[in-house]
C-alpha cells in the first residue's frame, strides 16, 4: 500500500494544533516526538515527488515540446543552463506516464524502455543517474526526477561504485517502464541493446556510439535526445545537426542568457571567468573551435538585425565557386561613410547548373558586379568550352572582368604578401570584425553556421563548409568595385531591382 501524502499533512495539522491550543499549557514529549516525525515524513515526500512542481523555462520547454515532432533532438547548451535536469524530467514523465497539464510534447499511453548515458561510468552516476534518482538512491531514493512512489526496482551496475545499471518504473497503464544506463568509453557494443523506444546522451557521444543508439530506436522511431554544450568544435555529431540536417531532426540552442536562475550581474562574471576561445561554447552553446578559431570574435560584435539598405551605399557579390561542395555567394553593401560593410543576402548551391546559379544571382539584382577567384579562369567545362567566369557571364551575370585581388600587395606581419593571398584576405576580414567595420544581418544562418567552424589545423586552414566564408574574403579583395545602382534615365536598364525588403 502506497503512503497517502493528504493524510500525513491532515495528521501533521492536527497535532500542531496542540501547540497552537492556549487551553493546552505544553505538549508532551510524546506529542512534540510525533510533530518532528510528521515533518520530516512530509519533507521527504515532498523530496520524493519534485517531478510534479518542475516546470521548464521557456527554452527547455521548446525542447520538450519538438518531441512531438521530431525523432532527433539536439540540445546545445551553456555550461550549468539546466539541460541535463530539464532532459531528466523529461524521462520521467515519460517512464512514468505522467505529463502536466502544460505538456505540449510526445506521449507514452503504456511502458516504454530507454537508454541513457554520458562519457563514462562516473559522468552517467554524477549526472543520468543523480537527476533521476537522486545523489544517493541507497539512502534517499526517489529523490530525483523519478517519483520514489513509483520506482519498482534498481540494479546496481558492475564495475563503478554506486553507478546503477537498470530501474524499473511504474507506468500509469499498468505496466512496467525501464531504463538501462551506459557510458560512451564501453564502445558502442555496450549499447547494442534490445529494441528500445528511446535513447538519451548526455554530453556528446562519439559518432560510432551515436548511430549505435539511433539504431536501437529504429523499429519503435522512438526519440533520440542529446543534451551538452559543445566543446569539441564542429565534431560530426554536431555537423550532422547543424550542416546536414537529416528530416526529422532538429537543434534548440539554450544560451546563458535563457537559463533563468541566473542574474544579469552573475551571467558577467561567469563569461568573464571562462578563456576567450570557450567562450561561445560554454556561455552561448556555439561549437568551440579552441585555439584554432580563424575569427576569435564574438558572434555578438559581428551580427546585427536586418534593415532596408540605403541606396547610396554601394554593392558587391562575392563569389566561390563550386559543384560537389556548394557554389557560394555573399551580397554586400559598403557604407562608405563610415567604411562599414554589411552582408546583408547569402546563397549556397550544391550540383546546381551554372544557369540555375544565373537566375538566382541575377534575381537579387542583376547590375550588382561579382568578385571572383582566379580559378574562375579554369575551362571546366569541355562542352561550352569557356572559361568558369564567361559561362556565368554569358548568362548575364555581371561578373567583374578579371579575378579579385587586393589593389597593391599587402604585408602580414613582416611578411609581404601577394594580391590574391588568403591569409591576406583573412587578416583583412580580422581587422574589420575586431572594429565593427564588418557586420552580417543576424537572420544568416548559413553564413553564422561556417564561421562557427572556420578554424586551423596544425596552422593549415581547414578547407571544409568554408564556402561562404571564402565568398565574403572574395568581395572584401574587390571592395573598391562597388557601385550604386545605374539610373534607368541614363540608359542603363539592368532589370532586377536590389532592394528585397
Amino acid at each position: 500500500m502506497q503512503p497517502n501524502p493528504s493524510r500525513a499533512s491532515s495528521q501533521y495539522k492536527q497535532s500542531t494544533n496542540i501547540l497552537a491550543n492556549p487551553l493546552k499549557k505544553e505538549a508532551t514529549k510524546a506529542q512534540k516526538l510525533e510533530i518532528i516525525q510528521l515533518a520530516e515524513e512530509l519533507q521527504r515526500r515532498k523530496d520524493q515527488r519534485i517531478l510534479y512542481s518542475y516546470r521548464p523555462y521557456a527554452k527547455q520547454n521548446e525542447f520538450h515540446t519538438a518531441g512531438a515532432t521530431f525523432r532527433e533532438r539536439l540540445l546545445m547548451a551553456s555550461n550549468q543552463s539546466g539541460k541535463t535536469l530539464g532532459a531528466a524530467f523529461e524521462i520521467a514523465m515519460h517512464l512514468t506516464g505522467k505529463y502536466p497539464d502544460w505538456w505540449q510534447g510526445r506521449r507514452y499511453a503504456k511502458a516504454n524502455h530507454w537508454l541513457a548515458g554520458s562519457e563514462s561510468g562516473e559522468l552517467t552516476r554524477r549526472g543520468v543517474q543523480r537527476l533521476l534518482l537522486g545523489r544517493d538512491y541507497k539512502t534517499a531514493p526517489g529523490t530525483g526526477s523519478i517519483p520514489g512512489e513509483m520506482i519498482e526496482l534498481i540494479t546496481p551496475a558492475r564495475g563503478v561504485p554506486e553507478l546503477v545499471d537498470t530501474v524499473r518504473v511504474r507506468h500509469v497503464s499498468g505496466g512496467v517502464s525501464t531504463i538501462s544506463l551506459k557510458s560512451y568509453d564501453q564502445g558502442r557494443g555496450k549499447w547494442q541493446a534490445d529494441t528500445v523506444d528511446g535513447v538519451w546522451f548526455d554530453e556528446e557521444p562519439p559518432e560510432d556510439v551515436y548511430f549505435e543508439g539511433l539504431t536501437r530506436t529504429n523499429t519503435t522511431m522512438g526519440p533520440v535526445m542529446l543534451t551538452f554544450t559543445p566543446l569539441k568544435g564542429m565534431s560530426k555529431v554536431v555537423s550532422r545537426f547543424l550542416i546536414d540536417k537529416p528530416a526529422g531532426s532538429t537543434v534548440i540552442t539554450m544560451t546563458i542568457d535563457d537559463a533563468e536562475h541566473y542574474t544579469p550581474e552573475q551571467r558577467a562574471q561567469i563569461i568573464a571567468s571562462y578563456p576567450p576561445h570557450e567562450r561561445e561554447a560554454r556561455a552561448r552553446g556555439v561549437p568551440s573551435m579552441g585555439s584554432g578559431l580563424i575569427f576569435p570574435v564574438s558572434e555578438e560584435l559581428i551580427g546585427v538585425a536586418a534593415f532596408p539598405l540605403p541606396a547610396h551605399w554601394v554593392r558587391l557579390v562575392g563569389c566561390d565557386f563550386g559543384w560537389d561542395h556548394p557554389a557560394a555567394f555573399v551580397w554586400m553593401a559598403w557604407d562608405r561613410d563610415t567604411d562599414t560593410v554589411y552582408i546583408y543576402d547569402v546563397l549556397r548551391m550544391r550540383e546546381t547548373l551554372i544557369p540555375v546559379q544565373a537566375m538566382a544571382i541575377i534575381g537579387k539584382g542583376k547590375w550588382i558586379p561579382v568578385a571572383w577567384p582566379h580559378d574562375g579562369y579554369q575551362v571546366r567545362d569541355a562542352m561550352h568550352g569557356d572559361q568558369l567566369a564567361q559561362q556565368y557571364r554569358n548568362q548575364g551575370v555581371n561578373m567583374r572582368p578579371e579575378h579579385a585581388h587586393f589593389e597593391d600587395s599587402v604585408s602580414v606581419g613582416e611578411t609581404k604578401m601577394s594580391r590574391i593571398s588568403t591569409e591576406a584576405g583573412i587578416q583583412e576580414m580580422l581587422t574589420r570584425f575586431q572594429s565593427g567595420k564588418l557586420k552580417v544581418f543576424s537572420h544568416l544562418n548559413d553564413w553564422f553556421e561556417e564561421f562557427r567552424m572556420y578554424h586551423r589545423k596544425d596552422g593549415l586552414i581547414v578547407k571544409e563548409r568554408d564556402d561562404l566564408l571564402s565568398a565574403t574574403r572574395i568581395g572584401i579583395m574587390d571592395l573598391r568595385f562597388a557601385i550604386t545602382e545605374p539610373r534607368a534615365d541614363k540608359g542603363m536598364d539592368y532589370g532586377a531591382k536590389a532592394d528585397w525588403f
